[in-house]
């Protein structure tokens, strides 16, 4: 049976929370506003602000990006990896398949088709050191890319998947960026003003991230669409693009997780996938292959030094740190700006997955796929600008980097159909981040409901009609670079939310494995005196006697039980009289874990007869038995409580609320 309902009691509706939806609304159309009415003024503000925030603050991004990814590894091959994100029996929501499926296309977007030929090549044309257009900075240029693409950014991911399920699914938070925050400041903290900040201000970063997607996403499409047609660049066909992109992104949005987004994931990963291979086999295979591997090579063996390298002894300082903010410290911002509704997303479907699963999952599965389309195309697009002629592709890649890969793919067989086919994949491609982030948009302005519940859709729908005025607004006022620039701002002192992330984590992983081992014990020590009682009894009952008993005996204890615990003053929540096959109750506790009791009316199949064995009989026809099963927040207990009187019922309720009370009070002293 699904655990989902043995530690939750109903939810109350789902509904708008006011303080985080207006405040961050305000926040972004006070910031679009700006932008579009002042915008050279604004530019020149933001543009010198992000130099000082790359002078002075490059250290402090390159050690927390380091931090992230140190932490996240950690987690996974110590102890607390086994950890369940929920309970004992909750079993994943979706097949392996479709989960990683979802995680590929939730993080990987149609900025892989944006910077797959362009950012090589820009990295070659003006490296931050060394001598530009030269064999070594075509090798560095790989090395960087992947070191934007690579494990740092996805580890950002995992960190806020892992927090956010974590405290969901075990902690009965709500799924939303301040119950990370829990264990550190206590559930008043959480869903007081201070919560409803961070969320605000989590929306404010994704909307960011978001209309970046937008923005890049439209001119990547328009510009296919002006390649393939011989269009004309223009507002009129770029609005278009937004308007239809947007349009069915807020379609698949409405559909939901289930359905829209994972048949949008799928559809990525095949479409994707064919055209990496196309690359691969009718371009210099070889030469590709062996990229690949070597490109690989450079990136771990380089990773550590790169991941510190602010260039501090380079003879133009000015320009590396100019290229370190517009390349490696923009790249930072940005994956933390698409942090909260990628790894909301992430934790959404994450459900009944282990800590160490989510880590692996997220840093290995979208990554492979990720460098693997880098290398190809990025070693596509330098070996045919150093040794076959193809200068003008140079030139656009530094002009204009929507079209490079569209002038890259000229060179390849069926070059018209095959840049129709990546119009479409580019298109597909947008759809994934841009309706799961206007559905974890929509999630975060809610209060109430389940924690695997989505919110409205005429919530998801605003959100995505905000995040396109906001884009159309900016691209057409001219002042896009300046929303990019305001990425790198909001990054940093999200960054700052996401270290107390790692400590509150790390202190609840430790307080629950403290609480499991002692329970363990509890658990097992009751489980031997019990079984010694039930053995004497030789019970297999039907489930209409263990129904009967539940309603005669078992009932009635737990009322008589939850009127005890209110005398010492205790807030008692039941569920008796609403369920034939589960009752019980809940208590919550001003820290950690609530108290719940619960007890399960469960079915199992009698062992084979002895006779039955022994002949190796396949006939025999096994009967079910029924138990009453005793379940804690940590779910079952695995005991019956068939044989106990009323009285002993209640007396086990009261013995494991004191177990649990004891338990707190030695974690959280």
């Amino acid at each position: 049976m699904s655990s989902a309902s043995l530690i939750k009691t109903p939810a109350e509706k789902v509904r708008v929370n006011g303080w985080v939806f207006y405040t961050s609304t305000a926040l972004i159309l006070l910031l679009t506003a700006i932008l579009i009415i002042a915008p050279q003024e604004a530019g020149k503000m933001l543009g010198v602000a992000q130099a000082w925030l790359s002078r002075s603050f490059g250290w402090y991004y390159m050690l927390v990006i380091a931090a992230y990814l140190v932490f996240v590894i950690g987690l996974a091959f110590s102890s607390y990896g086994k950890l369940k994100l929920g309970s004992k029996q909750d079993t994943p929501d979706f097949s392996y398949g479709a989960w990683a499926g979802m995680l590929f296309s939730s993080g990987i977007g149609i900025s892989l088709l944006y910077f797959g030929a362009s950012e090589p090549l820009d990295h070659f044309f003006n490296p931050p050191q060394g001598t530009p257009g030269s064999n070594e900075a075509a090798r560095q240029a790989l090395q960087l890319t992947f070191l934007h693409w690579g494990l740092h950014g996805w580890a950002i991911y995992a960190l806020v998947g892992l927090a956010v399920a974590y405290f969901a699914y075990r902690h009965n938070q709500p799924l939303a960026l301040r119950s990370a925050l829990y264990p550190l400041a206590g559930e008043r903290w959480v869903k007081g003003a201070a919560g409803h900040a961070v969320d605000g201000f989590g929306m404010f970063v994704t909307l960011l991230g978001l209309v970046t997607n937008l923005g890049i996403g439209s001119m990547q499409v328009s510009s296919g669409l002006e390649n393939l047609f011989g269009m004309q660049h223009s507002n009129t066909n770029l609005l278009i693009v937004i308007i239809v992109m947007s349009t069915v992104a807020t379609i698949a949005a409405v559909s939901g997780v289930e359905n829209g987004i994972r048949r949008l994931s799928n559809l990525n990963i095949v479409l994707f996938s064919g055209l990496l291979i196309f690359v691969l086999l009718f371009g210099p295979t070889l030469h590709l292959l062996n990229g690949f591997v070597q490109n690989i090579g450079d990136y771990l063996n380089g990773v550590v030094l790169k991941t510190f390298d602010l260039y501090v002894y380079e003879n133009n300082a000015e320009k590396s740190d100019r290229w370190l903010g517009l390349w490696t410290l923009f790249y930072w911002a940005w994956w933390i700006s698409w942090a909260p509704f990628v790894g909301m997303f992430i934790a959404r479907i994450s459900r009944g997955r282990t800590v160490r699963e989510l880590v692996a999952g997220v840093l290995l599965i979208p990554l492979g796929f990720t460098l693997a389309w880098l290398s190809i195309f990025g070693n596509s697009a330098l070996d045919l600008v150093m040794n076959h002629g193809a200068a003008e592709l140079g030139k656009t890649a530094l002009e204009q980097p929507s079209m490079a890969i569209y002038q890259l793919l000229d060179f390849y067989p069926a070059a018209k159909v095959v840049i129709g086919v990546s119009i479409f994949v580019g298109f597909v491609l947008f759809l994934t981040p841009a309706d799961s982030g206007a559905v974890m948009m929509a999630n975060l302005s809610c209060k109430g409901g389940q924690v695997d519940e989505d919110a409205p859709h005429w919530l998801r729908i605003f959100w995505s009609v905000v995040i396109t005025l906001v884009t159309i607004g900016l691209l057409f006022a001219g002042n896009f670079e300046a929303m990019q620039t305001m990425v790198v701002l909001a990054g940093l002192p999200f960054s700052v939310v996401l270290v107390f992330f790692m400590f509150g984590l790390h202190k609840a992983m430790r307080q629950d494995v403290q609480i499991e081992d002692e329970q363990a014990e509890l658990a097992a020590r009751g489980r031997r005196g019990f079984s010694e009682r039930l053995s004497q009894l030789d019970l297999q009952p039907t489930q209409a006697i263990v129904q009967r008993y539940m309603d005669k005996q078992v009932t009635p204890a737990l009322e008589e039980a939850a009127a005890q615990l209110r005398n010492l003053g205790l807030s008692v929540q039941t569920q008796l009289g609403k369920s034939k096959s589960l009752i019980g109750l809940r208590v919550e506790m001003e820290e950690g874990n609530p108290f719940v009791y619960e007890v399960s009316l469960d079915g199992y199949l009698a062992a084979p007869s002895e006779s039955a064995q022994v002949e190796g009989g396949e006939s025999e026809v096994r009967t079910r038995y029924y138990r009453a099963e005793v379940y804690l927040h940590n779910g079952s207990q695995e005991y019956d409580l068939m044989g106990f009187t009323r009285e002993q019922i209640t007396r086990d309720v009261l013995d494991q609320f004191e177990s649990h009370r004891q338990l707190l009070g030695r974690v959280y002293s």
